[in-house]
């Protein structure tokens, strides 16, 4: 009887009270567009439910039969035929009902396949923004969590929506096709059950939920002094006994919530059940009057089967009692995952996206502006040209802008003013998958796959031969540490390339670029996070594939910059300086004080550890 009780939530949070969503015509309409491609499926489901239904209601009519024409007419056969009768009734909306489950599961498992592929799909032609704005733990739930709740939705909710009020309507017309008096009362007897058992199951969940918050400070307790940081800080103000304290203090309100939690409604449960028998009896009571004074042809198993039919009425309408709580839960869920769908594609080939048969790699900035909210600008009235085979280094304080610039090019971002071309054509009408495969970008923040170091080569060109990966890892000054190990290019990396120090990552990085075999190559702050000796090796091999290629770098190391062909300093957004480094030098501006308190010193480390 108790459905909606605290483990069921059957009750609103204040949080889904106060986003409670407006359910609109065009919102269900698109949910049940996700229903009509299995309209056949849907169809027999509703047929198994109504005939599940109704043939789990027959053995309690049957009952009647078995005590009139079996049981008190004394007829043996008859007695086990009816019994027969009501097994088989019973084995018949088992199989019906196993049959529902199953399509109930192929339909929901269905939708959320087509859900999850949609929305992957659509994450994947979000702009770089999105995930930079957007937390990536709610991206998560709603691919997961959110999609499986549709999958419950369905699979649940909609088919006991529809098996309970079918149920209900058919108990309710055989016991009032029986007895209009004793269904009455029937109908009359069930509030005075239904609705003291929800108010004591609200009391339990508000029990449950505060338990629940006092589990989350104490777990938070433990997270903070139990962690090595955590307990080195205790330790060294003398926080002890003070943490203790605290601890025990939580501890304590927890026990407390929880007796208050296992007894509430204990009381009221023994009356209840005590007190449910009373609506049997008075079935009996009020049928005994009418069989006997009033109503020959009402017998013993008449109201033996309204007694059964009355007990089959509680949990339909328990059920549909909850029904407004899931439907809002249901309803937030689709809003949720329609939120993500809804959201624009900020990014995205021109209706006249082009293709070249080739490009010779040379880029050009045209009065460039972006910023990343309307209320901060990034970058100022950017202008440059980098010609094809050529090189340029592009410094700059931290946070002047330098990413920015080439995170435009392959269109992670799209300026707001201004035009940027890459080969002589606007990048905004390029073809988006060929813009980024002949863009390759070493970045500082190296991302591998847990894998080997095969699949992750393999990543940038899926058909490369043997010799291919060996010459690429040649290039990027990794082959020798591949060949020291045991199992060579099938080593495995570990999760997000943890089994390789920095160096050995950002040069298995660089060899996955070079695959790409890209018209345009740029090296984003590849060395800055790295010791001097992984500096040098790397830098090793940017210095020659530089020389092969078009190639912007952004670096912090002399010889790198020195060996671009042209140097740009950006400051605030600005291109302040531009030129090469002997001049540079003599200007006494933003270049000369980088040089002197950035570049030099890392050129000093770098010699004293080749040294």
């Amino acid at each position: 009887m108790m459905r909606g009780g605290p483990m069921g939530r059957g009750y609103l949070t204040e949080e889904e009270k106060a986003n409670r969503p407006k359910v609109t015509g065009p919102l269900l309409k698109r949910i049940f567009a996700y229903l009509l491609p299995y309209w056949k499926q849907m169809i027999l489901i509703l047929a198994a439910i109504a005939c599940s239904a109704l043939l789990n209601l027959y053995p309690s009519i049957l009952t009647g039969r078995i005590i009139d024409e079996g049981l008190i007419a004394r007829n043996m056969g008859r007695l086990i035929r009816l019994i027969l009768l009501s097994l088989a009734v019973t084995l018949g909306a088992n199989l019906i009902g196993v049959g529902q489950n199953y399509l109930n599961t192929w339909i929901a498992q269905h939708i959320t396949f087509d859900m999850r592929n949609k929305m992957y799909a659509h994450l994947q032609r979000m702009s770089q923004r999105f995930f930079t704005s957007n937390n990536q733990g709610d991206i998560i739930t709603r691919m997961t969590s959110d999609i499986d709740g549709v999958q419950r939705v369905i699979s649940s909710t909609f088919t006991s929506i529809l098996s309970n009020v079918i149920t209900l309507t058919a108990a309710l017309a055989t016991m009032y096709s029986r007895n209009w008096v004793l269904a009455t009362l029937g109908v009359l007897i069930i509030p005075l059950f239904i609705i003291p058992t929800r108010r004591a199951g609200k009391t339990r969940w508000d029990l449950t939920r505060e338990s629940q918050e006092c589990n989350d400070e104490i777990n938070g307790i433990l997270n903070e002094t139990l962690s090595v940081s955590g307990q080195s800080l205790v330790k060294l103000f003398g926080k002890e006994e003070y943490e203790y304290q605290r601890y025990k203090a939580a501890n304590s309100r927890m026990i407390k919530l929880n007796i208050r939690e296992s007894l509430a409604g204990r009381w009221f449960f023994m009356i209840m059940g005590t007190f449910s028998s009373i609506g049997p009896m008075l079935l009996y009571l009020v049928g005994g009057i009418l069989m006997m004074q009033y109503n020959q042809a009402l017998t013993v198993g008449d109201i033996t089967v309204m007694v059964a039919l009355l007990s089959r009425l509680y949990g339909p309408v328990n059920s549909l009692l909850n029904i407004q709580v899931e439907w809002i839960r249901s309803m937030a869920m689709f809003t949720r995952i329609f939120d993500y769908f809804d959201l624009p594609v900020e990014i995205d080939n021109a209706p006249d996206a082009v293709t070249p048969a080739r490009t010779d790699g040379s880029v050009v900035f045209s009065h460039v502006d972006f910023s990343y909210e309307p209320e901060r600008q990034i970058l100022f009235d950017v202008s440059f040209e980098l010609k094809a085979g050529k090189s340029v280094a592009i410094v700059g304080p931290s946070g002047s802008g330098k990413s920015t610039i080439i995170n435009l090019i392959p269109r992670l971002y799209d300026s707001q003013a201004g035009q940027i071309t890459f080969g002589n054509v606007d990048v905004k009408k390029l073809d988006l998958g060929f813009l980024r495969k002949i863009v390759g970008i070493v970045s500082q923040e190296t991302y591998l796959f847990n894998g080997t170091i095969r699949d992750n080569l393999l990543y940038a060109k899926p058909d490369a031969t043997e010799e291919e990966l060996i010459a690429a890892c040649k290039k990027a000054n990794i082959y020798d540490f591949i060949e020291k190990q045991e199992t060579g290019l099938d080593t495995m990396v570990g999760n997000r390339g943890l089994k390789l120090s920095g160096g050995e990552k950002q040069r298995l990085s660089i060899a996955r670029v070079l695959l790409k075999n890209p018209a345009l190559l740029i090296f984003d702050e590849a060395t800055s996070a790295l010791d001097s000796i992984s500096e040098a090796k790397i830098q090793d091999a940017i210095e020659p594939i530089i020389q092969e290629r078009t190639s912007i770098l952004i670096a912090h190391r002399l010889s790198t910059i020195l060996a671009a062909d042209e140097i740009l300093v950006v400051k605030d957004g600005r291109i302040v300086e531009r030129g090469v480094h002997a001049d540079l030098v003599k200007l006494g501006g933003v270049y000369t004080e980088l040089y002197e308190t950035q570049f030099k010193k890392a050129l000093e480390a770098v010699e004293t550890a080749a040294g």
